[in-house]
């Protein structure tokens, strides 16, 4: 009979934060959430499982997503970005069969870094607009590494934003197009965190238990977004996320 993997309370508290945020980030509140999951499941586990415990959350999440958004997405962007990006989940993947958990967990620390980064070189340069047309090439090299991100520590949100942000384009047909590469590039994941050992059926059953608390997550993210000014929550989860990513870093280095 399988059961849940996390039985004290510190890893109950911690992962249920995880899965809270994840669940936020879907209902709206986007990558300061969504990117915390990993970084602070890895505080109680190898982020690689980390990054495997939260799959099944995704792939059920991406499935409603694709429902509500279906054929509003933008082809020029999606084939600009999805073919290297499954390029990056294969490099993702032999990257991960290679390397130890504390490299890994130095990697996570670093992405997450670079998010808060790069909130900061867009929100500065939030004026400037490109062109799908005279962008191909940034496309590919976005994608191969946001692929790459989102095997290692579903951070590919990132360098997926960095390339289609300034696009300017209507936010249906961005968060359409971002949520079919993103669920194609979960789905395709599968196969490789089967492969490595990461994903089995104990852990696949832990983290569907938690499936409601994503869900309430999800619904309660759809509320704020409505009726707060998200300017008072990003500073401080951005903050949050920066101090976590910072002693992920400092950990893997001893």
């Amino acid at each position: 009979m399988n059961t849940p993997i996390f039985t004290d309370l510190t890893s109950i508290v911690t992962v249920v934060v995880a899965v809270f945020l994840v669940g936020l980030s879907k209902g709206g509140f986007g990558g300061a959430f969504g990117i915390l999951g990993v970084p602070i499941l890895a505080l109680i586990m190898p982020p690689l499982q980390a990054v495997a415990f939260l799959l099944p959350i995704y792939l059920v999440m991406d499935i409603i997503s694709l429902w509500t958004w279906r054929r509003q997405w933008h082809k020029g962007l999606v084939w600009n970005i999805l073919p290297m990006a499954i390029l990056g989940i294969c490099v993702g993947w032999i990257t991960a069969s290679i390397v130890s958990d504390k490299i890994v967990g130095l990697l996570v620390g670093i992405i997450a870094l670079l998010f808060v980064l790069q909130h900061v070189v867009l929100k500065q340069n939030k004026n400037s607009k490109i062109s799908l047309e005279t962008s191909t090439r940034a496309g590919h090299f976005w994608g191969l590494i946001s692929g790459f991100t989102s095997f290692i520590a579903h951070a590919g949100g990132p360098p997926f934003q960095i390339y289609a942000m300034p696009l300017r384009l209507d936010p249906k047909v961005f968060t359409s197009s971002s949520v079919l590469i993103f669920s194609v590039l979960n789905f395709l994941k599968i196969g490789p965190y089967l492969a490595l050992g990461r994903l089995n059926l104990n852990l696949t059953w832990s983290a569907l238990t938690l499936m409601p608390v994503a869900i309430c997550a999800t619904l309660l993210g759809a509320a704020i977004v409505k009726k707060m000014n998200a300017e008072i929550f990003y500073p401080i989860m951005y903050g949050f996320l920066t101090l976590i990513a910072l002693r992920l870093i400092f950990v893997s280095m001893l």
